[in-house]
Order: C-alpha cells, then sequence, then structure tokens
C-alpha cells in the first residue's frame, strides 16, 4: 500500500473519521515521541452503523540491532504484518449528528437544562447550539462531542470532572460549555469523577479524579487535574474506555495501558496485594504513583497477544483480541458480569472468558453487576445479577450465570447499548429506545420511578418524530442522542 503522508514515519490515526468526509489529512501537530520501529498507514471504510480503521504494520528499514532498545521505546515487536481493526461506537465518519434529550436526576447539573430543573422523568431536550455526534455519562455530569470536534460538559465540577472552571459564574455547571483542548477531537468517556478525550492524532487528555474505598485518589499524584492533562505522550492512541474509577487506551499497536483503582482488578496488572494505594511496596517505589500512571495491562510472554477493541464496565474491562473472537476480562466478578463461571472473586490477572469468547461482539458494556453485550448480528445479551430489572430478562429470572439472549428484543435488530449501574437500554435500527431496570429517579425515561423487569419501549412526546441513535446511562441519569425522521421537519437553531 502506497502511503501519502509527508512524513511515513508518523502514525496516521483518524480514529473515526474527517468531520467534513474529506480526506484524512497528516497530524496538525507532530508527536513528541518518534516511533522507529513501524511505519503504520490506514484505509478507512464507511459502513452502516460504525467506522472502521485498520492499521498495519510495516517492517521499518534494517537498522543496527543495538539503536533501538525494547525498553527505551516501549514497543512490543508485531508479526511482519499484524491488522488491527478498530471498531468505533460512534458513525462520526458518516456525520450522523443530532440532538441531545436526558432524563432523571439533575441535582448537580448532569441534566444541562438550568439550576430549576432538578429531576425528569421523562426524556427531555437539551437547548444546545451544536450538532452532536456523541453522548458520555458519567457519574452525576455528562460529556458531549460536537460535530466540530469540540467538547462540551456539564454536570458536578466537584473534583473537576467537567474539565473547565466554573466557580467564576454562578450555575455554569448546569448548562453545556466547552472544554479547551488543543486539536479535534473524536472520541470521549466519562467515569464518575473524571473524563477524557481522543485527539485526532492519537494524543490523550483526561481530567478530574480517580475514586477508590478510602476516598479520592487525584488523577495524578498531584491530585486532583481540573483542566485536560495529557497522558501517554509516547503513544498513539486508537480508542479509550472509563469505567467509574478506572481508564483504559487502546493503543495502535494493539497494547492496552490501564490507570485508576485497581481494587477490583479492572486495571489487569496488579495483584490482590498490590491493588490497593496502601499496599506495602518495596524501598522507594510509590504505590499511589504505579496505579496513577498508565501502564501496559499483564500478559504471559506465552501469549504474545495483541488487542484490537477494549471496553469496561464499572469495575471492569473487557479486551478483543485482533483477528480473534477471544475476549479477555479481569476486574469484579462476584455475580459472574465477566463470565468467569468458576470463580466469584474479583479477577486480577487478564484471563480468557471461554463464554464472552464464544461469538462475535460489536459492543459490550457493563454495570456494576451485570454486563449487556451486543454481537455483530444485532442480537442482546445480558449476563450478572438480576435485581431491579436490569437484565431484562422477566421478574421471575434468577442471576444469569451465562451469557442469555434477552427475549423481549429477539425478533428486533438492535444497533446500540448501554448500561447504568443498574439500568440498561437498547436501541433499534428503526430508532426505537428500550429501557429496564431500576427507575427510582426517572433514569428510564417511562415517566414513572417504578422498576422494569423486562425491555419497555420508551415513549414521550420529545421522541415523536425522531430517531434514537446513541444511549448513555450513568449513575441516576441517562442521555440519547436523536435525529429528526421527518424531512420535512428540522430542528431550531442547529448549528455545527
Amino acid at each position: 500500500m502506497k502511503s501519502n503522508l509527508k512524513n511515513p514515519n508518523r502514525p496516521l490515526v483518524s480514529c473515526g473519521g474527517d468531520y467534513s468526509r474529506r480526506s484524512f489529512s497528516p497530524f496538525s501537530q507532530p508527536l513528541k515521541a518518534n516511533f522507529p520501529e513501524f511505519v503504520y498507514h490506514k484505509k478507512v471504510h464507511n459502513l452502516a452503523n460504525s467506522v472502521f480503521i485498520y492499521v498495519e504494520a510495516m517492517p521499518p528499514k534494517r537498522r543496527r540491532s543495538n539503536s533501538v532498545r525494547e525498553s527505551d521505546t516501549g514497543a512490543v515487536k508485531l508479526p511482519k504484518k499484524l491488522k488491527v481493526v478498530i471498531e468505533h461506537d460512534v458513525p462520526v465518519g458518516l456525520q450522523r449528528s443530532g440532538v441531545v434529550l436526558v432524563t432523571g436526576a439533575g441535582d448537580v447539573g448532569q441534566l444541562g437544562m438550568g439550576s430549576d430543573i432538578l429531576e425528569k422523568s421523562r426524556f427531555s431536550l437539551v437547548n444546545m447550539e451544536h450538532e452532536i455526534v456523541d453522548v458520555c455519562a458519567g457519574g452525576m455530569h455528562t460529556v458531549c462531542l460536537t460535530k466540530t470536534g469540540k467538547v462540551l460538559t456539564f454536570g458536578c465540577n466537584d473534583e473537576g470532572a467537567l474539565g473547565r472552571i466554573t466557580a467564576d459564574k454562578e450555575d455554569s455547571e448546569f448548562t453545556a460549555d466547552e472544554v479547551e483542548l488543543p486539536d479535534k477531537v473524536v472520541q470521549v468517556s466519562a467515569g464518575d469523577s473524571h473524563s477524557a478525550a481522543l485527539l485526532c492524532d492519537g494524543r490523550v487528555f483526561i481530567w478530574g479524579t480517580f475514586r477508590d474505598s478510602h476516598g479520592n485518589m487525584g488523577l495524578t499524584p498531584n491530585g486532583n487535574e481540573n483542566r485536560p492533562y495529557q497522558i501517554l505522550e509516547n503513544r498513539v492512541i486508537v480508542k479509550i474506555a472509563s469505567g467509574a474509577d478506572h481508564f483504559v487506551c487502546l493503543t495502535a499497536q494493539g497494547d492496552i495501558y490501564t490507570c485508576g483503582c485497581g481494587e477490583q482488578g479492572q486495571l489487569g496488572r496488579t495483584s490482590e496485594r498490590s491493588s490497593g494505594r496502601t499496599a506495602r511496596s518495596g524501598a522507594g517505589v510509590d504505590q499511589l504513583g504505579k496505579l496513577l500512571h498508565p501502564a501496559l495491562i499483564s500478559l504471559k510472554p506465552s501469549l504474545k497477544l495483541h488487542f484490537e477493541d477494549v471496553w469496561t464496565g464499572t469495575y471492569a474491562t473487557f479486551a478483543k483480541v485482533a483477528n480473534s473472537d477471544d475476549i479477555y476480562v479481569f476486574g469484579l466478578n462476584n455475580y459472574n458480569q465477566i463470565g468467569l463461571s468458576q470463580t466469584a472473586k474479583p479477577q486480577f490477572s487478564v484471563k480468557l472468558s471461554k463464554d464472552f469468547s464464544s461469538r462475535k461482539w460489536k459492543l459490550i458494556c457493563g454495570g456494576q453487576h451485570h454486563t449487556v453485550a451486543l454481537d455483530e448480528d444485532g442480537v442482546t445479551y445480558a449476563i450478572g445479577r438480576k435485581e431491579y430489572g436490569r437484565l431484562g430478562l422477566g421478574n421471575e429470572c434468577n442471576d444469569a450465570e451465562e451469557l442469555t439472549a434477552i427475549p423481549a428484543l429477539q425478533n428486533k435488530k438492535i444497533i446500540d447499548i448501554g448500561c447504568g449501574s443498574a439500568t440498561s437500554f437498547a436501541v433499534t435500527e428503526e430508532g426505537d429506545l428500550y429501557g429496564w431496570g431500576m427507575g427510582t429517579v426517572g433514569q428510564l425515561g417511562t415517566g414513572e420511578d417504578e422498576d422494569c423487569f423486562a425491555p419497555t419501549l420508551i415513549k414521550t412526546k420529545q421522541l415523536i418524530d425522531r430517531q434514537v441513535f446513541k444511549v448513555s446511562s450513568g449513575g441516576q441519569h441517562t442521555v440519547i442522542l436523536a435525529t429528526v425522521t421527518n424531512n420535512n421537519k428540522t430542528e431550531n437553531n442547529v448549528s455545527s
């Protein structure tokens, strides 16, 4: 494959597409790192519901064997030609954008509707002068990505999760405002008290804090970060994902880096004894720094694994092996939510899940004690704890010890799924939204505060003539993206 890059030694990763649908351009700013081991090229295909980026590792020019040490670059030796395929949740390359609708608790501004709106039991429109292509609901805040690659946030900012200063303007956390970042953003993620952004050139910025059983951990050993803070400066990242208090990055080389709280095994690189910040370490070892500094997950050398996708649950991580259906998991498993039936203990080492490896997955997302997964045929499965109806298997079901197809959705093709702590959602290809699980503060959007034990079609005036295509559920609120289905109808005052 011929490269049209001016500098072929610089990786080109776009992770979702050029927003104007023109050809991709090289990095607007060079990375600080040098990547001597491989030359990367990319091909992009626009599919019906996804954008895939193919990253090929090409052998470098011949060089002296001692000119670059593996320990200096952190590079992992790849096969002569390894193809890594990254599937993105939001089809940015297709320019599918819409309006934001929210429901649930809004007492700290997570609904983005102003300080007078503290709760909604049905989905309501958020007035924003932007077209939005992605949304993430954090614990008590919301992150939106615009069509032009800007990040907007609203909600609780006590620990810096909004990535902007709100103290100088009254109630500014109750409405959307922009986070200052150095380039276009192609993906966002949100946890309980942190948020992150992946830029078009593969750089990653994160802000807020992580928490563990002892309280605030900080984002770095220096404490919270109220503004975007760059991590992994020497790596090109192609996907990011956030759990409640951990963060996961997938590199262009198929490696996985994690940071944050590791008490439930969700980092995949600590033993149970060394998973907490108070664990005993050797002389001169900064235990907190080890957790907060992004580092590679621990793999047996004999495995020689490279990954092409990552997903997170509240306290868990799922990793898909490149060119394989194998799914490796680590994290909390007390209700078998990561598919390891042999043990109910947290999984601290990276382990193959035979249950999750039995199908081809498009999306996997997890709540506190359950996981919902969507396969490539549009079939939705659930596993884990049954309480509050979060599995969608009916009020007479038991805990699901293996992945179980949800009967109420079997005749529908699903294109997106989402999980809150104890809620689940599914979006059909027709644009209908189904929700189930805990409904105590209106986070299901049914208009009631009752739990739903089976997928329930969400009906509301604001969804008439609108087609839902994206859903994200947080601690006690839910955010969706929807487009207008009536071609003669347009949104009021919407611009990019």
